[in-house]
């Protein structure tokens, strides 16, 4: 793919709600992908946008809402957005051939920002083909895994660049499940009514910390992290458990996986339907240790396909976006000789 793919990123637009965007904190995926598609020497940038498999469209949803977007003036917002998305599409389908000849199905755009996919929700036929790479993949409202890409919400410390551990070792982690975080969204709100803020050795749930706790140790601590949506499907918790070796445990509905072309989260992941939060601690105690470890190692065996590097590196989390782009652009190239 690095040698054969090519993707042409569009010049026009300026900063900072064009080709820029965050790289800290939640939505930073949407900045380090920006940042390296911009990149001098990124071996899969195209030198003329002739020779381009794939059209980038460098806007920042994450950065359209932090300049843009004022509480007093919240309605009409949305409308806001997706006339800039396709105002811009407007400029480069006028000046160029490219988003006419497939009506727009070798373009997408990356976002991680939570309300990303409204872009395409005022004008359902423009955005027809258009692929979305989103870490709001919720099925239930649009995302389409067949044309749309799923990616991995990653909260990009102040350094910008995540770093991983092997954490404990498996015999050494002495709490069975953990999480911590807000009770906002129906699923989390549930996991805290049978769950949050009581004494169990096995099952932790806090809305805040112990005084003295520092989280990512508690993370290295436990076999399985638990990772429930919160007013979004997407969250950071897969990220965070993966990166410290810990079994992430997926409380999702609708939510797309990420990269599931090619990895299969069952080989390092639970799923645990909603409905079945009350009995997490039975579910997660009949796993056999012996099975635990085999999900364990494939979870350090599947860090580096969620980290990020600047440049990019093979099989890393921006590679891992660019493939799935890539399979969704060899779908509509094939398509289109049926």
């Amino acid at each position: 793919m690095i040698k054969t793919f090519k993707i042409w990123t569009y010049k026009e637009g300026e900063t900072p709600l064009m080709h820029n965007g965050p790289m800290r904190y939640l939505y930073s995926i949407e900045g380090d992908f920006i940042e390296e598609m911009e990149r001098n020497g990124n071996p899969m940038v195209a030198r003329d946008p002739d020779e381009a498999h794939a059209f980038f469209i460098p806007i920042s949803i994450t950065n359209i809402v932090y300049y843009l977007y004022k509480p007093n003036e919240a309605f009409g917002f949305r409308e806001r957005v997706q006339a800039i998305v396709e105002d811009y599409i407007g400029v480069i389908a006028q000046r160029y051939p490219y988003w006419n000849r497939s009506n727009g199905a070798d373009h997408f755009f990356v976002s991680c920002h939570d309300w990303a996919p409204w872009v395409s929700l005022g004008n359902p036929k423009l955005f027809k083909n258009f692929i979305r790479v989103l870490c709001n993949a919720n099925t239930s409202e649009g995302f389409i895994p067949i044309r749309d890409v799923s990616m991995t919400e990653i909260n990009g410390p102040v350094d910008n660049i995540p770093t991983a551990s092997s954490g404990q070792p498996p015999y050494n982690r002495s709490i069975l499940a953990f999480f911590s975080g807000g009770k906002h969204g129906f699923i989390r709100e549930r996991l805290f009514q049978y769950w949050g803020n009581k004494e169990d050795d096995g099952i932790q749930v806090f809305s805040y910390l112990p005084k003295g706790q520092n989280y990512t140790k508690l993370l290295s601590q436990s076999k399985y992290c638990l990772c429930p949506s919160g007013y979004e499907v997407a969250s950071t918790r897969t990220t965070e458990a993966i990166y410290t070796g810990c079994v992430p445990v997926l409380i999702k509905d609708h939510y797309a996986l990420p990269y599931s072309d090619v990895l299969d989260w069952s080989q390092f992941s639970i799923q645990v339907p909603v409905d079945k939060i009350p009995e997490i601690k039975r579910i997660l105690q009949e796993i056999p240790f012996s099975k635990y470890l085999e999900m364990q190692k494939k979870v350090l065996e599947v860090q580096r396909h969620f980290m990020v590097n600047l440049p990019a590196k093979h099989f890393d989390v921006l590679h891992m976006i660019l493939h799935s782009v890539w399979l969704r652009r060899l779908n509509v190239q094939l398509n289109s000789f049926v």
